[in-house]
């Protein structure tokens, strides 16, 4: 009788608590703020659209999508948050042309580029040329 009176007690005293108003509103934490979106800042240089559709049949039989995709991150950044971070600009073309090439890490986290050392720097150009088009279109 007493373990009944017990368990009948603690029942009460549970649903007390439950019913305290306090006790139920549960605290939602704040949203964290995203990272700010880095973008270099300067004008699009014109660009020689043959070297656009160049770079896009170099990436399309490459190992590229293995890690990047156009529009969603993946391993690495998308290929439209890289057009938006860079303008077309013959210093940018050939930076990232030359990181293609010889790989680099740190600027997107923590994924690492992989090197591609057989690629030419004209098709690396190429290539990076296509990826940067995609914010032009």
């Amino acid at each position: 009788m007493k373990t009944q009176t017990n368990l009948a007690t603690l029942a009460l005293f549970c649903l007390a608590l439950s019913c305290n108003p306090k006790d139920s509103q549960v605290e939602i934490p704040p949203e964290k703020p995203k990272k700010e979106f880095y973008v270099v800042p300067g004008p699009d240089e014109p660009f020689d659209t043959t070297m656009v559709q160049k770079g896009k049949v170099l990436i399309a039989y490459s190992d590229c999508y293995q890690c990047h995709r156009e529009e969603n991150k993946a391993k690495g950044p998308s290929f439209s948050d890289i057009a938006r971070r860079y303008p077309i600009q013959e210093a940018y073309i050939a930076m990232l042309a030359q990181k293609v090439i010889r790989g680099g890490f740190g600027v997107w986290g923590y994924p690492v580029m992989s090197a591609h050392p057989k690629l030419s720097a004209e098709d690396a150009e190429a290539m990076v040329l296509y990826i940067l088009s995609l914010d032009a279109e």
